[in-house]
């Protein structure tokens, strides 16, 4: 999405660097490709979350700090979907949990999409162009939310097992991969393929990157930007629904709070990424939920500050991001 004409492969060489970087470091060559893989896995799910959100502050130029409502929204409806569906769940085959997870996704994404129009409409609509008012009044729609949740589904931890056919690992070599992190790395490419190709090869997507790029030019061509702002914001807030059921399945249990306790990562991911960028964020992610396995099996006790401390290495190599927009 970055819009140079020679574009810059430098910072997708982080990714690598960084994993080869930790091998010495871990010795064991199965260890590091488990932590790797782990860390993957978890930095897809995050970028999963993320890439909306990094939308919606590209073409809005709105700072959502309530993005975390929709994540646990997503992760709480997917409790009660996977609950009645017990039956197929509980089997030991792939495809008939892949059948029961499916569900869950979709209606997950479809309730915080459709609670996304509303928190648009209601919360975000009178406040754009304030960024302070934004901050203040989407973190205020966070707590309204993590209450109603709570008022819903209960105060307390609910488990969100994984599926029989789902758990345990697959043998790669002398490393086992758990089966999940495989699963959750493919919808994570699958997402960003969706994304990336929506951006470069439909109108939509044209209209959404020159939005971000110009957004006085793209009204005075006659395009109603509202609407696509509106869309964006939908579209945003569903993918924190579906990263919500990946992230509480990857946990195997969701609490009320457990989206303000991720979008610490995501604000991370966003602003390693460049904000508006989507390829950005994937890296972005990528590097904070491989830092985050490393370090939380070297160090754990750094391993919430590690991130903090790459944000800011990056910053200082490319104080906008590794691909930041125009304009911003």
């Amino acid at each position: 999405m970055s819009m140079n004409k020679d574009f810059d492969y430098k910072p997708l060489l982080l990714v690598p660097v960084l994993a080869l970087a930790a091998l010495p470091l871990i010795g064991s060559g199965s260890t590091w490709l488990t932590l790797t893989v782990a860390g993957l896995a978890m930095g897809m799910i995050v970028f999963i979350i993320a890439s909306g959100l990094t939308l919606v502050f590209g073409l809005m130029d709105v700072l959502n700090f309530g993005h975390g409502v929709f994540i646990a929204l997503g992760a709480f409806v997917a409790t009660s979907v996977l609950g009645m569906m017990g039956d197929w769940t509980g089997s030991q085959e792939l495809w008939r949990n892949l059948l029961a997870v499916l569900p869950a996704m979709v209606v997950a994404m479809l309730v915080a999409g459709a609670i996304g129009l509303a928190f648009e409409r209601f919360i975000v609509r009178p406040v754009y162009g304030q960024h302070l008012k934004q901050i203040l009044i989407t973190m205020g729609g966070m707590i309204i939310g993590e209450e109603l949740i709570k008022v819903i589904w209960g105060p307390l931890q609910i488990a969100l097992p994984l599926p029989e056919g789902m758990r345990g690992a697959v043998l790669l070599g002398d490393a086992s991969v758990e089966k999940y992190r495989l699963i959750a790395v493919v919808v994570g490419l699958a997402v960003f393929a969706a994304q990336a190709w929506t951006l470069s090869r439909t109108k939509i997507g044209l209209l959404i990157r020159a939005g971000v790029q110009d957004r006085e030019m793209v009204e005075a061509l006659g395009y109603r930007i509202r609407r696509l702002f509106v869309g964006v914001f939908v579209m945003g807030s569903a993918l924190a629904g579906l990263g919500g059921v990946m992230w509480g399945l990857y946990q195997q249990n969701v609490v009320p709070q457990m989206g303000a306790q991720v979008n610490v990562l995501i604000f991370i991911v966003i602003i390693i990424g460049g904000l508006g960028s989507t390829t950005g964020a994937l890296i972005g992610a990528l590097l904070v939920g491989l830092m985050a396995n490393y370090t939380g099996f070297l160090v754990p006790k750094v391993a919430l500050f590690s991130n903090i401390a790459l944000m800011v290495a990056i910053l200082l190599w490319r104080p906008q991001g590794v691909y930041p927009v125009a304009n911003r």
